[in-house]
């Protein structure tokens, strides 16, 4: 049986199924975050402590924007908008808005075979560099073997905004050496000074992409919204709706952990337009991004 606590005080909420050996842990306060995640037995998610949530914005949902943007700055519809350069480093405003708000549970259902929770965020100010209002749902969907967030934005503003979504998780291998990456890409991100996108190259992947040791971080441009990691203990398989699909890889210094992130843009997409959408007043768009875990036998 599946069930659900939400400790209000802490912010945090978790999901369980010890019969299944499934268990996920999110932080309300952290932009609704899941720090943890087991589905059939496999820790495929974990806390990446010592390194905070604060450098790493790990599984952090990104939105009105993925990755960076170069000096914050950006034009639309004849206006110029300065978000604040979080990434003070580079100078770059990185991974949106949400990461750090605080989710509220409006729904959660469970049973014998899956568990389910819905979260919002309703932004009612306007924010610098996004003068927008806006609403975000989130809803976590767990079984055994399955994992889907679903992403609904809805532009509760009356004028229209630019956008791109995306989902920063790290997983965990027992020997990311002897890990591979699988996918269809045949173009490939070029990041110049400070990680912003000047172009694109082309790429082979007809065969899977070793780790090996390798220091990741590149973008992909996908032909499908296909990708499996191959462990030595498991294979997941990721899916993406949607049209614009990109891979973001990055392997931070944690051994064995890489973060493997499916997004709609790449860097300074407010600026050079790869992926950006635009939302009208009063419409939605929604996205799902879901996870299939398999024994290595």
């Amino acid at each position: 049986m599946y069930n659900i606590k939400h400790n209000q005080e802490s912010g945090l909420l978790e999901v369980e199924n010890p019969a299944a050996n499934v268990y996920a842990k999110i932080y309300l306060n952290d932009g609704a975050s899941m720090q943890e995640l087991t589905l059939n037995g496999h820790a495929i998610i974990k806390d990446l402590t010592p390194l905070s949530y604060a450098d790493t914005y790990a599984s952090s949902i990104l939105f009105p924007f993925a990755n960076r943007i170069k000096d914050g700055k950006y034009a639309f519809k004849g206006e110029d908008f300065q978000f604040e350069a979080n990434q003070k480093e580079e100078n770059n405003a990185l991974h949106g808005l949400v990461y750090n708000k605080t989710f509220a549970v409006i729904d959660s259902t469970s049973n014998e075979d899956s568990a389910s929770v819905k979260l919002e965020y309703n932004e009612t100010n306007e924010s610098q560099g996004f003068p927008y209002l806006y609403n975000i749902q989130l809803e976590y969907i767990f079984s055994n073997e399955d994992f889907e967030l679903k992403v609904t934005v809805k532009n509760t503003d009356a004028k229209p905004f630019p956008f791109t979504l995306g989902w920063h998780p790290y997983f965990l291998s027992s020997n990311l050496y002897d890990s591979l990456l699988q996918l269809n890409s045949t173009s490939k991100l070029v990041l110049g000074d400070r990680n912003i996108t000047t172009g694109t190259m082309k790429t082979d992947t007809t065969l899977p992409i070793k780790i090996a040791g390798q220091q990741l971080d590149d973008c992909w441009v996908l032909n499908s919204d296909e990708v499996v990691f191959h462990t030595p203990n498991y294979k997941l398989k990721f899916n993406a709706t949607g049209d614009n699909n990109f891979l973001q890889v990055y392997t931070p210094p944690k051994v064995n952990t890489i973060a493997i992130e499916p997004t709609t843009g790449v860097s300074d997409s407010f600026n050079n337009e790869i992926g950006l959408k635009v939302l009208k007043a009063g419409e939605t768009c929604a996205i799902t991004w879901s996870l299939n875990i398999k024994n290595n036998n």
